[in-house]
């Protein structure tokens, strides 16, 4: 084909005329079509869950931290269609797949959800359209998954169709950004396919920087995360050592932070979640064995900071025994669901193994948390539990109070003066002062 298709579709795409269908209107799909929405495209978004789209076909929030305003507005918008039926996506000119990534029972990635959503594009892709995969995963994953199911019919990328790889950098709840004012890459794979991509996003936010492949994009999503993990897994490995030292690791890395080159300052926890940073990793571990490559800082990594959640089960286990009683029996307070603080978040969420691991030893939990009035049901975990109302009476009852995600919302002083035990595993009272309760860091 001639290169007037891709010059066609910039033209869309500069004069706002293209369509935009955004598949998977999750945490990441639903902020990406608010941002190009608002920068003037026409919207289709896809979702195979039908309460989704009827939630927003009638303004109603199911991700809160987004805003009540952006369900309104959407609700309101002769630009945006909301649906589940992947026909309604034909007139797009450019579809966005913003599907989940998540690992199999072996920590092997599991592409179903990329694979099935490429094949339902296919279906109804026509020449002259564009592509971007979104979703976190190996490097390889567009070229090898994504274009052979999309030139199954005919098509070939570069002259009848155009693919990239835009890795997602949303991190829910942070305040101050916006998906606009979140800097993008883009990777084509072809320079036109690239092109084309950045013109697209560069549309909806303020810096996209365009990379030579779809490969170097998604290695470098791989390494923004693995960063993370193995800084986050350093601490935490310190957080034992230095505790047997009678030494505050949160302390020592507010020490540390004092100086101004050399150093950022990550924090321990719990345990790790939300889907990123749990999950990345092990993407390119696996595809590392596939070329003959091992990755032990990756995986040491992995395994220090998987292990968490039963380092916080047996400080739970001392602060109780301090106390002469045993976790079986003891009612535990379990302060916050969500993977991190005030978001309505629990992917992965180190709570929940947290809860039954307390279980497994024979401990009574329950849970505060005001973002998460009734503990979803996860692929791993199911619990009949709803959020306990945090009252005097509530933390009195309980035997210890763990801490696990520091909302904002939650009085720690009042935790401090009523409750008889907390364990701390994010410093959260910290600022509290003479608290009765006795407090472990964990």
């Amino acid at each position: 084909m001639s290169p007037s298709l891709a010059q066609a579709l910039l033209q869309k795409i500069n004069n706002r005329s293209a369509v935009i269908g955004v598949v998977g209107l999750g945490y990441v799909g639903l902020p990406m079509a608010r941002a190009l929405h608002d920068a003037g495209f026409r919207i289709i978004g896809f979702d195979i869950d039908a309460e989704k789209v009827s939630k927003l076909r009638a303004g109603e929030p199911y991700l809160k931290h987004l805003g009540q305003a952006l369900y309104d507005t959407l609700k309101s918008s002769p630009r945006f269609t909301p649906t589940a039926a992947p026909a309604d996506l034909a007139p797009a000119d450019a579809i966005i797949l913003c599907v989940p990534t998540p690992l199999g029972p072996h920590h092997e990635p599991d592409l179903s959800y990329v694979r099935t959503s490429t094949e339902m594009v296919a279906q109804i892709l026509r020449p002259g359209c564009l592509v971007s995969l979104e979703s976190t995963s190996y490097p390889g994953t567009t070229r090898e998954i994504c274009l052979p199911i999309l030139e199954a019919r005919g098509l070939k990328c570069g002259g009848d169709l155009f693919i990239v790889f835009s890795p997602e950098r949303e991190d829910p709840g942070r305040r101050g950004v916006t998906t606009r004012t979140i800097p993008r890459l883009v990777g084509g794979i072809d320079p036109v396919s690239g092109e084309i991509g950045a013109a697209l996003y560069r549309a909806a936010v303020d810096q996209v920087t365009l990379v030579e492949s779809a490969e170097i994009a998604e290695a470098a999503k791989l390494l923004e995360n693995i960063y993370r993990a193995v800084n986050i897994a350093l601490v935490n490995e310190l957080k034992p050592v230095l505790t047997a030292m009678g030494i505050d690791i949160w302390k020592v890395i507010r020490a540390a932070a004092t100086k101004p080159f050399g150093f950022q300052a990550f924090y321990p926890g719990p345990g790790l979640g939300g889907h990123c940073i749990p999950i990345d990793p092990f993407y390119l571990t696996w595809k590392a064995r596939e070329h003959g490559q091992v990755t032990r800082f990756i995986e040491l990594a992995g395994e220090i900071n998987h292990r968490m959640p039963h380092y916080v089960v047996d400080r739970i286990a001392e602060a109780l025994n301090h106390e002469a009683r045993s976790i079986r029996g003891s009612r535990i307070l379990i302060i916050g669901m969500a993977y991190k603080p005030d978001v309505d978040d629990v992917r992965e969420t180190p709570a929940a193994e947290i809860i039954e691991l307390l279980g497994q030893r024979g401990a009574e939990v329950s849970y505060h948390d005001p973002l998460i009035p009734r503990f979803p049901g996860m692929r791993r975990y199911d619990f009949d539990l709803a959020s306990t109302p945090l009252t005097a009476e509530t933390l009195r009852a309980a035997h210890a109070v763990v801490i696990i995600t520091n909302h904002s919302t939650i009085d720690y002083d009042f935790l401090g003066q009523h409750a008889r035990l907390i364990i701390d595993t994010r410093d959260a009272m910290r600022a509290v002062t003479n608290p009765k309760a006795r407090i472990v860091k964990a």
